[in-house]
């Protein structure tokens, strides 16, 4: 891939990413965030950190299946800081409208809603991976402790989806499209790494 392509390939993915934040400014200039604009941008907020992760997440099980892919390698960084940016909105959103920033508030949310203390976990687990996303920070941790760290990723991914399940009501499915999916990329990364090692080699 030409850097030309790469730099065409990044920018539409920028375009893609800042298009929530994009619709969430006009529907908020328009009032037309709904009739309750508070529980939309949080849900909106919300749920595009979660489909940003994931999108990031089948990154390695993509480029496992074909080295055409390999491309896509360029692009997982910038998915995982707009998760990151999204989730930061999201829970600005509860710190903000929901609590107030009234610190007893949110002490005690944290504290007995299980739904808020889920999410603060994945923004907490997101916080150092965004904070060594930079290739100094590599640097400074070594390649093998950075690959570590990064895997945390996997926990806030969970977090993310729990807090999700336990934020709707009961009955409601409508968390189960991306529970299966992260799903299967969790199930992914094993079953491909084991084919590998599986595969007969040639002499």
């Amino acid at each position: 891939m030409t850097r030309t392509t790469l730099l065409l390939l990044k920018t539409a993915v920028w375009l893609l990413c800042l298009f929530p934040l994009g619709w969430l400014l006009y529907a908020a200039i328009t009032n037309t965030l709904g009739p309750d604009p508070t529980a939309t941008l949080a849900f909106v907020t919300g749920l595009t950190a979660l489909r940003l992760l994931t999108a990031s997440l089948a990154i390695t099980p993509l480029r496992k299946l074909t080295a055409r892919l390999n491309f896509l390698i360029h692009l997982r960084r910038l998915l995982g800081l707009f998760a990151f940016f999204y989730a930061t909105l999201h829970l600005l959103t509860y710190v903000a409208l929901y609590a107030g920033f009234d610190p007893s508030t949110i002490a005690t949310d944290v504290s007995r809603r299980r739904f808020i203390f889920m999410g603060v976990a994945a923004w907490l687990l997101l916080l150092p991976l965004a904070a060594t996303s930079t290739r100094w920070a590599i640097r400074k941790l070594g390649g093998q402790r950075w690959n570590r760290l990064h895997k945390l990723v996997y926990l806030a991914a969970v977090c993310g989806v729990i807090h999700y399940w336990w934020q709707v009501k009961p009955g409601v499915r409508t968390p189960l499209a991306i529970t299966v999916v992260l799903g299967a990329l969790l199930l992914a990364r094993p079953l491909l790494t084991w084919l590998k090692r599986s595969k007969p080699r040639t002499a």
